[in-house]
């Protein structure tokens, strides 16, 4: 088993309920952690691999459509994960909000998800 990990990726969108986060947009940190069972014993090439720089775009793209819930994100995401990549047994994504708008609080808040191939 292989695990590829893209941490801390930082993103400035319009996730939210209220207007004001709509308009205003937040940042962002995403974690997304996949573990996959190569077909080879030694990866030699890009495409033996999932390629974490597709991960990424495929992320980035996702992150400008503006969603109401992180838990849509998260789940979403995944799920167009294990459709793409065959391999992929499991995948971890956690999403964080680093200034909600929530009085006096000192924090962030987030959402973390995991989906393994077992389970759809």
């Amino acid at each position: 088993m292989i695990q590829i990990h893209l941490e801390q990726l930082q993103f400035y969108a319009y996730h939210g309920l209220f207007q004001e986060e709509k308009l205003l947009g937040n940042e962002y940190l995403v974690d997304i952690r996949l573990d996959y069972q190569p077909n080879k014993k030694v990866i030699n090439a890009i495409d033996e691999t999932i390629d974490y720089s597709k991960v990424y775009e495929l992320i980035s793209q996702r992150m400008k459509l503006p969603t109401d819930l992180l838990e849509t994100i998260a789940t979403e995401f995944c799920h167009q994960m294990m459709e793409k990549y065959e391999t992929l047994q499991s995948i971890h994504f956690s999403i964080k909000k680093m200034h909600p708008p929530i009085n006096q609080l000192i924090g962030h808040v987030g959402v973390k998800f995991q989906l393994k191939r077992s389970d759809i």
